[in-house]
């Protein structure tokens, strides 16, 4: 069932979103070659926890984390580990706050030094198509009409999507109804109404559009072993528009001209 938002929940849910944002800004400063993921992962959660925030990732399911961690071709929900960040890598960070009962998700793909010229294109295409996708996230479209233009804005770019995963509806919980995919046909799917709460989030490959899940029951990874990208926004359906409630400034705040 769709929960729909009262005008006090989403402001609850924008003062989530807005600690998850200033979460990855404060990760974002920590991505450099020789880091490694877990260190990035004891950053993000002692920021939400000084900031009366609750790591909602962390004991999820068993998910030993706060923070998913994507390098290269992982797709979603690999674990922080020992693992040194190397210089071409792409970490996609993803992440969700807890604060005042009600949640804020994110994700952002970072590139560590300089990466190969066709990873950096994926990025910057997935990162385009995540607009794209609240572009068409209005009331009176519907969940197909998102779906369907992730899916052609990087279908006609040569990238595949990810068929597995997909966005959802967010609130008290962090995933509740709808499903969000990033492939389907305009004009299906529920109808966006005013007071909903969406999690957009574009998983984006390189090459085929195959996944695998690793033996620890979590980790997702493209079958070719070819990067994966993936970006992601919260956003408020209300007041007969869509306020996008988390931000990417902090990050690119923190790394300046890297900022893509």
């Amino acid at each position: 069932m769709i929960y729909l938002k009262t005008p006090d929940e989403i402001e609850k849910m924008r003062r989530a979103c807005d600690l998850v944002s200033q979460v990855m800004g404060e990760v974002a400063k920590q991505v450099a070659p020789g880091v490694t993921t877990r260190h990035l992962d004891s950053v993000a959660r002692e920021y939400m926890l000084a900031h009366g925030g609750k790591p909602a990732c962390l004991g999820y399911g068993g998910f030993p984390g706060t923070l998913c961690i994507e390098v290269n071709e992982t797709v979603v929900h690999g674990f922080p580990s020992g693992y040194c960040l190397r210089e071409g890598d792409i970490v996609g960070i993803d992440t969700v706050v807890e604060l005042d009962g009600f949640n804020g998700d994110m994700c952002y793909t970072f590139m560590v030094g300089d990466v190969a010229d066709d990873v950096r294109r994926l990025c910057v295409e997935t990162k385009n198509s995540l607009y794209k996708g609240i572009e068409a996230c209005k009331p009176g479209n519907r969940i197909g009409d998102i779906s369907n233009a992730v899916q052609t804005y990087v279908e006609r770019r040569g990238y595949t999507v990810v068929r597995e995963m997909c966005g959802h509806g967010i609130g008290r919980k962090m995933h509740e109804d709808p499903e969000v995919p990033n492939y389907g046909r305009r004009g299906t799917g529920p109808l966006i109404k005013n007071g909903m709460c969406l999690c957009i989030e574009p998983m984006i490959n390189l090459g085929s559009k195959n996944v695998v899940i690793e033996s620890d029951g979590w980790t997702c990874r493209t079958r070719d072993r070819k990067p994966s990208a993936h970006y992601e926004h919260t956003l408020a359906v209300h007041d007969g528009g869509t306020e996008v409630l988390t931000t990417f400034d902090y990050i690119a705040e923190a790394l300046g001209d890297r900022f893509i």
